[in-house]
């Protein structure tokens, strides 16, 4: 395997941990990845990996309002680095299968759509993420398609 892909998973599955850190899918997810880890019947390193998420997951969790998005980068690049560390420890044979496995687990194994943009345009095929940095506002929550253009000025009168 190409040591670009590897490394383009490993940081999609750190990305991920910490995605999922905290919400509704953590439970599931974080089983799945220690599970993962385990190679399906290593219940030590299971369980050490089970430890290791939910340090991750308080460590988010306990964050302050202004070091949230510095955690989560910190967080982001332990988890490729030790997604890494694992794929590179393993027989070129464990490794294919672990990254087919991985690739499943954080669901990256679908096919992608085709996508495509105008001159100008941003086409994504996965997920986007929308972060606004000191008094900025960004949001975003996209179904199907959009057009983003000048917004228009407000009235004087509205303030």
């Amino acid at each position: 395997m190409l040591a670009e892909a590897m490394t383009a998973l490993a940081a999609a599955g750190g990305t991920a941990v910490v995605q999922a850190a905290g919400t509704d899918v953590w439970t599931g997810f974080r089983q799945g990845v220690a599970g993962w880890f385990g190679r399906g019947g290593n219940a030590q390193r299971e369980s050490a990996e089970l430890e290791r998420l939910d340090r991750t997951a308080s460590a988010l969790e306990a964050a302050s309002p202004d070091q949230v998005e510095r955690m989560r980068l910190r967080q982001e690049a332990s988890w490729e680095a030790w997604f890494i560390a694992f794929l590179e420890g393993l027989d070129e044979v464990q490794r294919e299968q672990a990254v087919g496995e991985l690739r499943a687990l954080l669901g990256q194994d679908a096919p992608q759509a085709d996508v495509s943009a105008v001159q100008g345009g941003v086409a994504v095929g996965r997920d986007v993420n929308v972060t606004a940095e000191q008094g900025s506002i960004a949001a975003a929550v996209l179904h199907g398609g959009a057009t983003i253009g000048t917004p228009s000025r407000p009235d004087p009168s509205q303030g």
